[in-house]
């Protein structure tokens, strides 16, 4: 199975942007978005098997991951968050979320768990703290 598609979204274009870039640098074929709406435009055009959801600068509930894996069921999704733990989002950490990446992101660990993503069997919505 080859990499998995990657949509990064982060109201902070910049720093989406170097996610994306590093995404690319190892052959991963990744996109920048700004907001929800337009990441579900992208989803619709693009099916990608990942997202990776700034939860600093994008507001979700756990209704919002309710809703969109129920709509996605094969995407897996991860978080970067300055914040370890998110009252509120316990549901969508426990059985939405793949994985936690703490900010600022380690590449290597990002790198990890898109890896592992191919392996993983289809066990997508296994919470895992990075």
């Amino acid at each position: 199975m080859g990499k998995p598609g990657v949509a990064v979204i982060d109201a902070d274009l910049q720093q989406g942007h170097r996610v994306v870039a590093l995404l690319r640098q190892y052959s991963y074929h990744a996109a920048a978005l700004v907001s929800l709406s337009e990441m579900e435009k992208h989803l619709r055009q693009n099916p990608c098997q990942v997202v990776i959801l700034d939860l600093d600068t994008v507001p979700v509930n756990n209704q919002f991951f309710r809703a969109f894996k129920s709509k996605n069921p094969g995407v897996y999704i991860l978080v970067l968050s300055r914040l370890r733990h998110h009252p509120g989002l316990e549901e969508a950490m426990g059985l939405h979320i793949y994985a936690c990446l703490g900010k600022p992101f380690d590449p290597e660990e990002l790198l990890y768990w898109l890896k592992s993503i191919p392996e993983n069997g289809g066990k997508s919505g296994e919470a895992q703290e990075g």
